[in-house]
C-alpha cells in the first residue's frame, strides 16, 4: 500500500535560498529538455494533404526520449558546473518529468484521454523537485537529511505508522511557505479488513443544498468555504490590480492572495477528510455516484460545484477506504433523483423541486434522500459487492467447518 504525508519544513534564510535557486535551475532544465521535445515533433509531424512534394529533408537525428536526454546530464554538469550542486537523481527526475508529459500528449494517460500541448514553465509556477530514492533513516526525529542538500528541520505533527518505509520525497514552495511530502509503503497491509461486513452499506448524494446525503437520511450541510471569503478576497484582489506590474508592492499583494486562497483550500481539504472518516467509522460499504464533475463544472452552477470540491471527496474517500480495507463503489449515476426508491416508476422533477412525490406508490420524502437510496440499491446488485458477500460466507462456513473438525 502507498501513501502520502505532508509536513511543513522550516528551512533557514540559507536554506530557503538554495530551494529557490536550486527551482530556478531545474525549471530551466525543464524548458530545455521539452523545447528539445518539441524541435523533432514539430520538424517531423505534419498532415499528410499539406506536405509539398518538394520539401527539405532535415538532418538524422535520434529521436528524444527518456534515456538519450538522460545522457545529457553529466556532458550538462561540465558546460554549467553549477547543475553540480544539485542531486543527480533529482536532475533525472526532471527527465522524466518530461517523459511523462510529452507522451500523455501524443498517446494519452491510462485511460487514452490526451492533454493538451505541454507548456513552457516560468520559475513562479515550477515549484516542485523530488527525490525518486531516500535512504532508511532518513527522517530523525524533526529534522530530515536530504541528499547533497543537508538536514532541514520539519514539523512532524503525525508520527510515520510503524512498518511504513519512506520511497520518496519531494520538496514544495507554496504560498505559506516550504512543504515536504514523503510518500510511505508498506507491503504488509491487507487488501480487505478482516472483520469486513458487506451488509453495513449506505449510498450517498452529494450535492449543492446539502453536501451529501445519506441513504438513511442523514445529511451534512455544505460549508461554502470559498463563498464565505468572497469578501475577503475580493479587497485583495482589488490590490493587486491597484499595484504596478512588476513592483514589490505587487508581488507582496499577490502573496498575500495567495495565502488567503491556500486558507480556502485548507479549510475544504480539512473537511474533507473529517466527512470521508466519520462514514467510514460508521459503514464498510459506500456507494457514490460515478459523476462527470468536469462536464458539471462547465455549466452555470460551476463556482458552486468548485466550492463544494465533489471530485476531491469522492477522491479522499476511495483512497481513505482503501488505505483501511474497505470499499467504494461507483454506479451509473442517471437519473438516480428521477427514479423512485420504492416502485422504479420515473418521476420528473426540474432541478428547484427538491420534494419527491411518487403519484404510483405516493412514496413522499426529500429528493436527495431518494436519490441516495437508489444509489444504494443499484450497488446492491454490483459485482463487486457480490464477491466480498461470498467470500464472508466462506470464510464463515470454513470456520464453522474447522470447529467441528476440532470438537470431534
Amino acid at each position: 500500500m502507498r501513501t502520502a504525508y505532508q509536513y511543513k519544513l522550516r528551512p533557514t534564510k540559507q536554506q530557503a535560498q538554495e530551494i529557490d535557486r536550486w527551482l530556478s535551475m531545474l525549471c530551466a532544465q525543464y524548458n530545455y529538455l521539452l523545447a528539445d521535445r518539441f524541435n523533432l515533433y514539430e520538424q517531423n509531424c505534419c498532415p499528410i494533404n499539406a506536405c509539398p512534394l518538394v520539401c527539405h529533408l532535415p538532418e538524422l537525428r535520434d529521436n528524444p526520449d527518456y534515456y538519450s536526454q538522460n545522457k545529457t546530464l553529466p556532458n550538462l554538469k561540465k558546460t554549467h558546473p553549477w547543475y553540480g550542486e544539485i542531486y543527480s537523481q533529482v536532475l533525472q527526475d526532471i527527465v522524466k518529468r518530461v517523459k511523462v508529459t510529452f507522451d500523455r500528449f501524443l498517446k494519452g494517460d491510462s485511460n487514452e484521454k490526451c492533454s493538451g500541448r505541454p507548456r513552457f514553465k516560468s520559475r513562479d509556477r515550477y515549484r516542485t523537485f523530488t527525490y525518486p530514492q531516500m535512504k532508511d533513516g532518513c527522517l530523525q526525529g524533526n529534522v530530515i537529511n536530504l541528499p547533497m542538500f543537508g538536514r532541514v528541520k520539519v514539523i512532524v505533527h503525525r508520527p510515520i505508522p510503524d512498518g511504513f518505509k519512506i520511497k520518496t520525497a519531494s520538496v514544495t514552495k507554496k504560498a505559506d511557505g516550504y512543504y515536504l511530502t514523503l510518500s510511505l509503503e508498506d507491503a504488509t497491509v491487507t487488501a480487505i479488513k478482516p472483520d469486513f461486513k458487506p451488509d453495513s452499506i449506505t449510498g450517498i448524494d452529494v450535492g449543492l443544498k446539502e453536501f451529501l446525503t445519506t441513504s438513511e437520511g442523514e445529511a451534512v450541510a455544505i460549508p461554502q468555504h470559498y463563498r464565505k471569503s468572497q469578501k475577503c478576497l475580493r479587497v485583495i484582489q482589488k490590490r493587486v490590480s491597484r499595484r504596478k506590474k512588476g513592483s514589490n508592492r505587487r508581488l507582496k499583494a499577490v502573496k498575500l492572495l495567495g495565502r488567503q486562497h491556500k486558507k480556502v483550500a485548507d479549510k475544504r481539504k480539512d473537511f474533507h477528510f473529517k466527512t470521508a472518516n466519520n462514514l467510514l467509522k460508521k459503514y464498510d460499504v459506500i456507494a457514490v455516484e460515478d459523476l462527470n464533475v468536469k462536464g458539471l463544472a462547465r455549466t452555470r452552477l460551476a463556482k458552486s460545484i468548485l466550492d463544494a470540491g465533489w471530485s476531491s471527496f469522492l477522491s479522499i474517500l476511495t483512497n481513505k477506504a482503501e488505505n483501511v480495507g474497505l470499499l467504494v463503489i461507483p454506479v451509473k449515476a442517471s437519473s438516480t433523483s428521477q427514479d423512485c426508491s420504492i416502485c422504479g416508476v420515473k418521476v420528473p422533477k426540474k432541478l428547484h423541486e427538491r420534494w419527491h412525490d411518487c403519484p404510483n406508490c405516493g412514496c413522499s420524502l426529500d429528493r436527495d434522500h431518494n436519490a441516495a437510496i437508489n444509489i444504494k440499491n443499484r450497488a446492491v446488485g454490483h459485482s463487486v459487492l457480490k464477491a466480498k458477500s461470498l467470500l464472508s460466507d466462506s470464510r464463515i462456513v470454513l470456520e464453522a467447518y474447522t470447529y467441528c473438525e476440532a470438537e470431534v
